[in-house]
């Protein structure tokens, strides 16, 4: 028998008139905007697929900018996206792209500047009903939903750091539903992306950093 849940049917809580253009949108901003340091004083957003074609019209590009300012799906703040960026001196712009077809319908990088100078780019998916996808990080392919807490360690790929990880997670009381490490090439920088069903301690990053191969550490709560 088949399982169909209620989110399924109903759809998310959301502010405009669909689920893949304006809440998906926004939820891969929420959680793009997470991923790096705040303030975000400048961001452009990059649209594939349907999103390049129909992005003004659907609200995409309200919902977008909505998200990376901390706007849930639901927030009525939506509606007036650009005006409050403007107020916030966020410089921000989108641009469709044609070229790169390969990609999901529903696909957005995000190229994110915050005041410290510090840059970060982010592709997502959006699925349907609200769901997303995380799959790039600066370059390197990645592979989570944000459904998780979720802990995102930057390293360099030697041996002992995914030991490192686990004992420190292990240490803390964290609970592991999903580990996966992801790189660009056999000693280069990797990703260990850890998704628990619980929530994180607080200060767990601090440990996790004590690492000479540890870059940086995310931490990402839905």
């Amino acid at each position: 028998m088949a399982f169909i849940s209620v989110f399924d049917v109903l759809g998310p809580n959301m502010i405009g008139p669909s689920s893949s253009h304006t809440a998906g949108a926004a939820a891969i901003s929420f959680l793009a905007r997470k991923m790096i340091a705040p303030p975000i004083v400048k961001v452009e957003f990059i649209l594939y697929g349907s999103f390049a074609k129909t992005y003004q019209g659907h609200g995409t590009d309200r919902a977008l900018l909505g998200g990376l300012m901390g706007f849930e799906t639901d927030d009525t703040r939506i509606r007036n996206s650009f005006q409050i960026a403007q107020d916030r001196g966020l410089d921000y712009r989108f641009t469709p792209c044609t070229t790169e077809t390969e990609v999901h319908p529903n696909t957005v990088d995000i190229r994110m500047e915050n005041a410290a100078g510090q840059t970060m780019v982010v592709r997502g998916e959006s699925l349907g009903g609200g769901k997303v996808r995380i799959v790039r990080i600066n370059g390197v392919e990645v592979d989570f939903t944000g459904a998780y807490s979720t802990i995102i360690v930057v390293q360099q790929d030697k041996p002992g750091v995914v030991a490192h990880i686990t004992k420190v997670l292990s240490d803390n009381g964290v609970n592991i539903a999903f580990m996966r490490l992801f790189r660009e090439a056999k000693g280069h920088t990797a990703y260990t992306i850890v998704e628990s069903d619980g929530h994180l301690p607080e200060g767990v990053d601090a440990p996790l950093r004590n690492n000479p191969n540890v870059q940086d550490v995310m931490l990402l709560e839905p």
